[in-house]
């Protein structure tokens, strides 16, 4: 997929790295060059100009875009602008961010794709995940589906990474990190996370405790799953 995320702030910032960690094109659009500056490194391209000058907003490649996403937040005008401007060319799939209900109505008005709400949607990540484990993590690819990185239950340890049975949930096993301790150039002991290669050693490769599995699915299937692992 390619993103183009217009507005490099925390919030911005933190989506184009997860975004492209997660293998996607992303390109940064900012109006400060310290935002550009703190991300440039990590993106494969950044603009730095003013998404409320529609003549710069032509110059960028938008309708190579598969998403635009106007992660403005704080400067509710230019939110409003740069998302007007892009209605006016036509583009479509546009998501904005909205920092509050008046900004998220507003918005509203504009019939976009989607509206972020990142305040709900924390939260709501937050119950899920905690429903969970406390030390498992969550990334948002769509409305309901994720990828979720968490502890393997205790019930599986000393059975086969086969044995979860995943699939019988619509649930997809990613990778699997192990922790490991090795000693350092000083000889002292420290723990190293190891990435099973679960292709090359099967799925029959022995679950230890305290492994971490990292799944794709939808909350549906995650809930399942959750329920089952708890009967």
């Amino acid at each position: 997929m390619r993103y183009m995320i217009i507005g490099l702030g925390t919030y911005g910032r933190e989506l184009s790295i997860n975004l492209a960690l997660h293998g996607n094109e992303v390109i940064g659009v900012d109006n400060q060059e310290s935002n550009i500056e703190a991300i440039k490194d990590k993106l494969s391209t950044v603009y730095q100009l003013d998404s409320c000058d529609e003549n710069a907003l032509k110059m960028l490649p938008l309708r190579n875009m598969d998403v635009i996403i106007v992660a403005i937040g704080e400067d509710f005008g230019a939110s409003l602008r740069t998302v007007a401007l892009l209605k006016k060319m036509g583009l479509k799939h546009i998501y904005a961010r909205a920092i509050d209900n008046l900004h998220e109505s507003v918005l509203e008005a504009f019939n976009l794709d989607r509206i972020l709400a990142p305040e709900k949607r924390a939260a709501k990540d937050l119950t899920f995940e905690l429903a969970f484990a406390a030390n498992c993590t969550s990334f948002n690819i769509s409305d309901d589906y994720i990828i979720l990185k968490m502890r393997v239950p205790e019930r599986f340890v000393d059975h086969s990474y086969r044995s979860m049975n995943l699939s019988r949930f619509g649930l997809v096993l990613l990778s699997a990190v192990r922790k490991v301790t090795e000693k350092n150039v000083l000889g002292l002991p420290c723990r190293k996370e190891e990435i099973l290669d679960l292709e090359r050693r099967t799925m029959e490769e022995k679950i230890l405790l305290n492994d971490e599995i990292v799944l794709m699915g939808s909350r549906k299937n995650f809930t399942d799953f959750l329920l089952s692992v708890k009967e």
